[in-house]
């Protein structure tokens, strides 16, 4: 039986066509062969691991600083994903731990909504080695998320390096996420509950825990996603959809409750805070009108990123 989300190596020669098939069907898939080295990946995992097995009032330390600042700690119930679809629900039952860019930009900001993507971060001094063990993951993902996008566009039939200069400034964002087990859930709350990712593409490191992230196929039934070892797990954000109208998929998923502790590291990637999302010429069939209007990658983001916070 052919898994729901197959497992491209991305180091193979046909991997742009294995990813196109993938991007077309589910909008999910796990990527082997990436390169990024065991020693950077054990890095951030383990220093998360540690933050988060720290005393409460020591990670309330670098709790974001208001609701809707986009970095530092956010604690169990701070927020609720589904309402960037704009649904309710109860609060989403996960604590987090996000940084943004680690390297200062390189360019003028005008816009003060770019300005606050480029909010400072907020370091533990409780766990010093965070800090270095995240900055060198963030800057190996970007690096990744690079190649995965040049590959991607082979697989869209257009030049090779088409995405590079939309991404050169990327306001990207890293968020490790610790689901602990539960005693007293209420009916229908999850881990993370359903929601579409907003930028190009997220790359997931995950626990091979039972229960944990699923997604959903064209009749709303839920698939379960294995977290193979020495893999990422990569979906597709809104934006990649609007850029290929709809040929690719950017595919709701959710975080059940899981039966033991899961933890896991999302690099949320991002275009420019300018870059235009609109249909490639190459997703619009001969005589048809794009689904969408072509938008800026930032003001999108901010959008359904501030939609999704609670009070806490």
């Amino acid at each position: 039986m052919v898994s729901w989300v197959p497992i491209i190596d991305v180091s193979r020669p046909n991997a742009a066509a294995e990813i196109n098939a993938a991007c077309e069907r589910v909008g999910f898939l796990t990527v082997v062969g990436h390169g990024v080295p065991n020693g950077v990946i054990d890095g951030a995992w383990t220093t998360a691991r540690t933050f988060f097995d720290l005393p409460l009032a020591d990670k309330m330390s670098v709790a974001m600083p208001r609701p809707g600042y986009p970095y530092g700690y956010s604690p169990i119930a701070g927020e609720t994903l589904a309402k960037s679809l704009g649904n309710g629900g109860a609060p989403d039952l996960k604590e987090s731990y996000a940084i943004g860019p680690v390297d200062l930009p390189t360019h003028t900001i005008i816009d003060p909504d770019e300005e606050f993507a480029w909010s400072p971060n907020l370091w533990p001094d409780t766990v010093p080695l965070l800090q270095p063990a995240w900055e060198q993951y963030f800057r190996s993902l970007s690096e990744l998320a690079a190649r995965l996008l040049r590959l991607m566009a082979i697989g869209l039939d257009i030049p090779e390096y088409h995405f590079d200069p939309m991404i050169c400034r990327h306001t990207s964002a890293m968020r490790a996420l610790n689901y602990p087990p539960q005693s007293d859930v209420a009916p229908g709350q999850l881990g993370a509950s359903a929601h579409t990712d907003y930028g190009t593409l997220t790359i997931l490191l995950a626990d091979p825990v039972q229960g944990g992230l699923q997604v959903t196929d064209d009749n709303g039934n839920w698939h379960d996603v294995r977290a193979e070892p020495g893999s990422f797990v990569v979906n597709l954000g809104d934006a990649m959809a609007r850029w290929t109208n709809d040929r690719w998929r950017s595919t709701m998923h959710r975080v059940q409750v899981p039966q033991g502790r899961r933890q896991s590291i999302a690099f949320f990637h991002n275009a420019n805070w300018d870059a235009s999302i609109e249909c490639l010429a190459t997703c619009l069939p001969a005589g048809a009108q794009p689904k969408y209007a072509p938008i800026a990658a930032g003001p999108h983001l901010m959008q359904k990123f501030q939609s999704t916070v609670n009070a806490y």
